[in-house]
């Protein structure tokens, strides 16, 4: 009898131990193990060919001003080229995407266990918004170079980028959007933090799409 009393304790005890909340080491480790998926998951649809360019929800269209007087250009002859500054301002930005892997998986790697308490109980999109606080500065530093180097070689842009800073001196535009670099650096990341924000909403709408056990535990247990 003692002996049937000491084994249901001990399923008792394995039960309630196996369905307990997850520790705050255990919580931390499950962010980021989806964290990493989810990261490296926008990075790998962004950043590689059509990525940006086939996509809708990240497709970077000419700056406003450029729109504006698009139909003025076509006219003068000027269409295959507006055609072809886009499609590279698109392929600028799937060039620059995979450099932002290591950053923000190092982001990960830093984060404090507070930085995870309020990620999980931050509710939809806290995992982005402590990403993009993270890594947006150094993120726009890296990409413009990659980006430049793509749109600089059309005469275009350099048009846009006299008018536009132009405009921006006398407060007629955004400083972010006086040059086309500048513009495409800033819809890469806005759509690179669009596609976290969907692949955290996965995650924490599906925890069984979580990559690691201690992942699919903590967010099954929010």
């Amino acid at each position: 009898m003692n002996k049937l009393i000491a084994i249901a304790a001990a399923l008792i005890l394995a039960t309630s131990t196996a369905f307990a909340a997850p520790s705050e080491k255990d919580s931390a480790g499950g962010l980021k193990e989806a964290l990493t998926q989810g990261a490296g998951s926008a990075v790998s649809l962004l950043g590689r060919k059509d990525g940006f360019l086939a996509n809708p929800k990240v497709h970077i269209p000419l700056p406003d001003s450029a729109r504006q007087a698009e139909k003025l250009l076509r006219l003068m002859g000027k269409g295959e080229e507006l055609d072809a500054l886009e499609t590279a301002m698109n392929r600028a930005a799937e060039a620059a995407v995979p450099q932002a892997k290591t950053l923000l998986i190092s982001a990960v790697k830093q984060m404090s266990f507070d930085d995870a308490r309020q990620i999980l109980t931050g509710g939809e999109g806290a995992a982005t918004r402590y990403f993009r606080s993270k890594t947006e500065a150094t993120l726009t530093t890296q990409f413009l170079p990659i980006v430049k180097q793509t749109t600089g070689r059309f005469k275009l842009a350099g048009q846009y980028n006299d008018l536009a800073g132009k405009a921006s001196a006398m407060g007629l535009l955004k400083p972010e959007d006086a040059s086309v670099e500048r513009y495409v650096t800033r819809k890469a990341l806005d759509g690179l933090y669009l596609l976290i924000a969907e692949e955290e909403k996965k995650i924490r709408e599906n925890p069984l799409a979580a990559v690691g056990k201690l992942a699919r535990l903590v967010f099954g247990s929010l």
